[in-house]
């Protein structure tokens, strides 16, 4: 009897030692690793880029900045929170760049996600247009940005975009990806970014913040006044946030010096 404790006392040993590893995931396939998180950024890209362009194109006037603030900052938290293990819910072609800058993707895909985010904003757009009266959509321009009307407007926009997106790609990097601030919250910090930034800086610039939101309306309804402010601006805050996230608020892990 002794001899089968001690046999059974090393089978249980055996059992719950460290050493066992459970088997290795399979690898997954091309269509889980490529083609599923491209669809992702098209679709929520297409959803976001749509429904914001009818808040605008529909807003109730007494409302004022308040209805697409509102609409559009809880529709980025809603997307971002259901499409966050699909594709990483970009949805914005600053934040793709600030995400590969901070080791977040592979370069491989910045290029799809790019073309996938843009072709999004121009389906969203036409999806706009299809539901809302030609007059509302006229006098709106489609959604497109037209708040700027003289030259002498053009510095104030630019540093908005650039520092809005800034903020916002900021929360973002430190939501989602540095592993000393990351918090499950990030969808809805990035939604309540975007409603507190439209309500801020709407007068100003229109509070764009994403290309892709900018180039859509601006085909669908061939108005492409200003359309440089909401590339550059956007990008530049984008790259602003990643330096730094990589070179002074990151943890040691993601900062490439004062390690």
């Amino acid at each position: 009897m002794a001899d089968e404790k001690m046999e059974m006392g090393e089978v249980g040993a055996s059992l719950m030692s460290s050493d066992v590893k459970p088997p290795p995931a399979k690898p997954t396939n091309r269509f889980d690793r490529v083609f599923q998180p491209c669809l992702g950024e098209l679709v929520g890209t297409t959803f976001f880029v749509f429904i914001g362009c009818v808040s605008v194109i529909e807003n109730v006037e007494s409302t004022g900045r308040l209805q697409p603030a509102l609409v559009h900052g809880l529709a980025i938290a809603a997307l971002v929170a259901c499409m966050a293990e699909i594709s990483g819910s970009h949805f914005n072609p600053p934040f793709t760049l600030a995400i590969y800058l901070c080791g977040g993707m592979q370069l491989n895909m910045v290029a799809p996600y790019l073309a996938c985010q843009l072709l999004g904003g121009v389906l969203g757009a036409a999806m706009a247009k299809a539901m809302t009266s030609r007059e509302n959509f006229i006098k709106a321009h489609g959604a497109a940005f037209t708040v700027l009307q003289p030259d002498a407007e053009i510095g104030g926009a630019l540093f908005g975009e650039v520092a809005m997106t800034c903020l916002i790609t900021m929360v973002l990097l430190l939501g989602a990806f540095n592993a000393k601030t990351k918090n499950p919250m990030v969808p809805f910090m990035v939604g309540g970014t975007v409603i507190l930034t439209i309500l801020a800086g709407g007068d100003v610039s229109g509070t764009c913040m994403n290309p892709a939101r900018a180039f859509g309306p601006a085909v669908v309804s061939n108005y492409w006044t200003y359309h440089w402010i909401y590339w550059v601006g956007p990008i530049a805050g984008g790259v602003v946030a990643a330096a730094l996230v990589r070179l002074l608020l990151g943890d040691k892990k993601m900062r490439i010096i004062l390690k």
